[in-house]
């Protein structure tokens, strides 16, 4: 009866699409091209508008962003990125972020590799509790940890610098990437490593002269999204730090004067904020769309 009703299906879009003749389909495939296109320029307006709009306040006055709208500057300044670039308070707010973005990514690959191997090749008591466990740390908002963080870090003497934020946010990179990681290690066959074993490869030398570079797609996807999380994390760098470590997201919140809100440079500053994630893209781009294909497969 199954195959009946299949049979009878076939052939009645065999009979409809018989029916249509070639211009009919042509213009119906034209349709639905231009649909696509329409929506695909929408959204690409959409996410474009903020950013452009961002970049046109920060090559404007103060009074003429506080005027009337205008589509681009009437008069050109770059003065909102040169005090940013003259004031120390202003630059060393960058230099913080990339200091302790670049160590919790250093921290997390060295800490999440191994992890991921250990997950993807052995079975032992506890392997599954343990590694949800791990992804319950991705669960709890950051808010959850910032009394016992401060105490903590204030007490031992690593309150207000870079390794304290950091290594707060390992709490949430570290089962992160293990988590990503264990997925691109279980998709390479085990007998890779019982053959270079045969062969004589120690386990180091297995490990970052075979092993690694057959997951260097997942390894920078794994790197985006370490990168992404912290850049973009106020909450804990915020309480974690004072003066000597403040990030830019901190300074940022921080333009209010006497004379009002400096709405030029604090638009500069969001501009110079983009361009790190959009350099991070750039360089990984390749690894990226690899990874993502790696893992629909």
């Amino acid at each position: 009866m199954y195959r009946l009703d299949t049979a009878q299906q076939g052939e009645k879009f065999n009979t409809i699409f018989s029916r249509t003749t070639p211009a009919q389909r042509r213009r119906r495939n034209a349709r639905s091209r231009w649909r696509s296109r329409l929506l695909l320029g929408l959204y690409l307006f959409l996410m474009i508008l903020p950013i452009y709009w961002l970049i046109n306040m920060s090559l404007q006055t103060n009074s003429e962003i506080l005027g009337s709208m205008t589509l681009w500057p009437q008069n050109l300044t770059f003065d909102n990125y040169l005090r940013i670039f003259n004031n120390p308070s202003w630059y060393m707010g960058y230099v913080n972020s990339m200091a302790y973005v670049s160590l919790n990514m250093l921290i997390t690959i060295c800490v999440a590799l191994p992890a991921a191997y250990a997950f993807s090749r052995y079975r032992f008591i506890g392997d599954k509790h343990l590694f949800f466990w791990l992804l319950t740390n991705l669960m709890a908002p950051p808010a959850v940890f910032l009394l016992p963080y401060f105490q903590l870090y204030y007490s031992v003497g690593l309150f207000d610098t870079h390794i304290a934020v950091a290594l707060a946010h390992c709490l949430f990179n570290i089962p992160l990437a293990i988590w990503i990681l264990e997925g691109f290690m279980s998709s390479v066959p085990k007998e890779i490593d019982e053959t270079a074993y045969i062969d004589g490869y120690s386990f180091p030398r297995f490990f970052v002269t075979i092993f690694l570079p057959m997951i260097r797609s997942g390894i920078g996807v794994t790197l985006f999204f370490l990168f992404m999380f912290s850049w973009v994390e106020l909450l804990l760098a915020r309480t974690l730090t004072a003066t000597d470590a403040q990030p830019i997201g901190m300074i940022m919140t921080r333009t209010s004067t006497a004379s009002g809100i400096d709405w030029g440079t604090l638009a500069a500053a969001g501009v110079l904020t983009i361009v790190p994630g959009i350099l991070v893209v750039y360089f990984v781009r390749k690894h990226i769309a690899k990874g993502f294909a790696l893992g629909r497969t």
